[in-house]
């Protein structure tokens, strides 16, 4: 692949590259990978299935190229999940055009992108589709309709698991966000995956400037089935200890009708207020199997010890006794323990804040540019100073 001039500074190589995303509604972890794409390519169009205008990053609205047919079926802003049997049919229509590199951000179906013959794909993946491999009952547990739906996903499963083997075939090479990912991609599509941590802002989630004024726990989570905030309700609710939860979802009716009064539900939370949360509290609450987790090293960039389930992703950020405490069973009297054990510990702000510099910004742009200069032969040019000195305000 040669490297073309920019028009700009005839010195410098750059490459075409596409960025393709599942959908655009909201700013979760994959789209903070997505983010940060965008900044290591600030020329590189975003395909999407789906954009809801306002709900991501100005930085990756301005790159978006186009969005699939799904954009203009009723109600696909908020319902998109029900088209799931047309997201094969609606990501193959994307046009990729002029690209010298396409990297797809995937956790349902951007891998399986039509890509011109010759273009090499690399694709990050933040899972493969829980639930069609691991996770089956929790994607329609809830909500009206939820019996016909989970009775539609069935029926439709085993077309998707053949679309989504198929497009594993025309990948070229695998990032997995986690080992518990790279496992995964193993597993179910037996090919091997380079594991790079997705980035978490360590300049802007940082300690406060004074000791911390809470005696809460936290836990920031969406509130959907598999993230099982329902056992941290359970054993708080035991322990009397306050509890807030940050984070909004389909579960949010029925969990605040099993809180105690010593639960706090606050619903979406914006940045600036998130990181105070973290700030003052005494811990945060990891009850949930994740692929990564990018919340509980947020709290660790703030100085904060994490209680997390022992498996999954999570286990790859916090460090049993070091920087917080796993507990071995998703059951309420585990999590007690766990708290407990905690409560009984020293814990040592600089050295969990130093864990979290593991996984900043810096770290996951040195890792991929690594990656893409290895794998691929590609001339990336060098990051201009602005570009290493990331603002730490948002």
């Amino acid at each position: 692949m040669s490297p073309k001039s920019d028009g700009h500074n005839p010195g410098a190589a750059f490459i075409r590259v596409a960025l393709v995303h599942d959908w655009l509604t909201g700013m979760r972890g994959g789209e903070k990978v997505l983010l940060e794409l965008c900044r290591l390519f600030p020329k590189a169009k975003v395909y999407t299935l789906l954009w809801n205008r306002g709900t991501v990053h100005p930085e990756i609205e301005q790159q978006v190229a186009a969005s699939s047919f799904l954009q203009r079926l009723p109600r696909a802003s908020s319902a998109y999940r029900l088209y799931l049997p047309l997201f094969p049919i609606a990501i193959r229509s994307l046009s990729i055009k002029d690209a010298d590199l396409v990297i797809s951000s995937s956790h349902a179906v951007a891998k399986g992108v039509s890509i011109p013959n010759g273009i090499p794909h690399v694709s990050y993946v933040h899972t493969p589709m829980r639930y069609l491999w691991d996770d089956t009952n929790s994607y329609f547990q809830f909500g009206p309709g939820r019996r016909w739906k989970r009775a539609g996903l069935k029926l439709i499963s085993p077309y998707l698991r053949r679309f989504d083997l198929a497009s594993a075939e025309t990948v070229g090479h695998f990032i997995a966000n986690s080992e518990t990912v790279r496992q995964r991609i193993n597993r179910l599509y037996q090919r091997e995956a380079t594991v790079i941590h997705p980035p978490v802002d360590t300049n802007f989630f940082r300690p406060a400037a004074g000791p911390g004024t809470g005696n809460y726990y936290l836990v920031v989570s969406s509130l959907e089935p598999y993230k099982r905030i329902e056992l941290a309700i359970e054993a708080f609710r035991q322990i009397d200890r306050p509890l807030w939860i940050a984070g909004s979802g389909s579960l949010r009716g029925s969990l605040q009708r099993i809180a105690g009064r010593n639960i706090r539900f606050l619903g979406h939370v914006p940045d600036h207020e998130l990181r105070k949360l973290y700030q003052n509290c005494r811990a945060l609450i990891f009850p949930g199997m994740e692929d990564f987790g990018i919340v509980a090293v947020e709290a660790q960039a703030c100085g904060k010890p994490v209680v997390c389930y022992g498996k999954g992703g999570a286990t790859e950020s916090v460090i049993d006794g070091e920087t917080g405490v796993h507990f071995q069973s998703q059951e309420p009297e585990a999590l007690i323990q766990a708290v407990e054990k905690l409560e009984r510990g020293h814990w040592d702000d600089r050295l969990i804040r130093e864990n979290s510099l593991r996984f900043s910004v810096s770290r996951f742009h040195d890792r991929m540019e690594a990656f893409l200069k290895s794998r691929l032969s590609l001339n990336l040019p060098p990051r201009s100073n602005a570009e290493n000195r990331r603002a730490v305000s948002r």
